[in-house]
């Protein structure tokens, strides 16, 4: 999957973060362990992981960093969605497109029952 490599400045120095060309509202890049690892589409409901994301978030009416924490909390893992800046100052200073190969989340950290 290509995806921009944006690095920008803040003010706790330089951050790298992957987006998404093209991004939809219902598309997500997580992070396991400050790596970008799996994608989700929240509307693509032809893959079950994507599927069980879109019950968890919009009929459960939760925010994805809701729901990464409560699968962190279940599995013992580390997933998240990189934040720019957690004081919203920033600038843009390079970006370029990389080639990333993301999977789906397992559905196995996924459960209903959350």
């Amino acid at each position: 999957m290509k995806l921009h490599l944006n690095t920008y400045r803040t003010l706790l120095g330089e951050k790298k973060v992957y987006e998404i060309i093209d991004k939809k509202e219902s598309q997500f890049v997580i992070y396991q362990n400050n790596e970008p690892t799996f994608f989700v589409d929240l509307y693509d409901l032809s893959v079950e992981s994507n599927s069980m994301m879109n019950s968890l978030v919009l009929c459960a009416k939760r925010t994805i960093p809701e729901v990464l924490e409560l699968i962190n909390r279940k599995n013992n893992i580390q997933l998240s969605v990189p934040k720019i800046s957690r004081f919203g100052i920033h600038k843009k200073i390079k970006s370029e497109i990389v080639e990333v190969n993301l999977s789906y989340l397992p559905e196995n950290w996924l459960d209903y029952s959350l």
